[in-house]
């Protein structure tokens, strides 16, 4: 992992913190989003983690949050998630993180919620994803109204000032 991409977490969860907002995640002490819960909490940030039992040893849950909550499957683990959250922040991730913004995206696209959608787009890690949405666009699969559904955020402080003007 790109050092650039955990001090992206980091400056991330610090300034959920700071800004007095809660952190609600898949409840992992892993990867990027472990990082950005332990940084949260070391600046008194609340933070809310939802994890399913099969992952609890694969994620290493973790249990000192404000709020800990473990589900039956990943199905109610990202309702839960959702409907306790006001906007969806998608970091650098893997096949998770792609699940999570397509399911999201998806719901936003049909009417479903009119949550802010955010991607941080730390060393231009989402290109590719962006590129492929331009090519779906493309080929006539989806309008080009489905990129208002999302914002890109280069850098935190954009993720920050982002987030601020959506929930405002």
């Amino acid at each position: 992992m790109k050092p650039a991409y955990a001090q992206a977490a980091q400056d991330t969860g610090e300034a959920i913190a700071k800004a007095g907002w809660r952190l609600v995640y898949g409840a992992g002490d892993v990867g990027l989003m472990g990082r950005i819960a332990r940084t949260a909490q070391a600046h008194d940030g609340a933070t809310f983690g939802v994890i399913p039992v099969h992952l609890f040893d694969r994620e290493v849950g973790k249990r000192d949050l404000s709020t800990f909550i473990v589900t039956e499957n990943m199905h109610e683990r990202k309702k839960v998630m959702f409907m306790n959250s006001d906007a969806i922040v998608v970091m650098p991730g893997g096949a998770g993180s792609l699940d999570e913004f397509f399911e999201v995206l998806t719901w936003r696209q049909i009417g479903l919620h009119d949550k802010p959608i955010l991607l941080l787009n730390t060393d231009g890690y989402w290109d590719p994803l962006l590129a492929l949405i331009d090519h779906i666009v493309a080929e006539g699969f989806a309008d080009d109204s489905i990129k208002d559904f999302y914002r890109v955020c280069d850098t935190v402080n954009g993720l920050m000032v982002a987030l601020k003007t959506a929930l405002s």
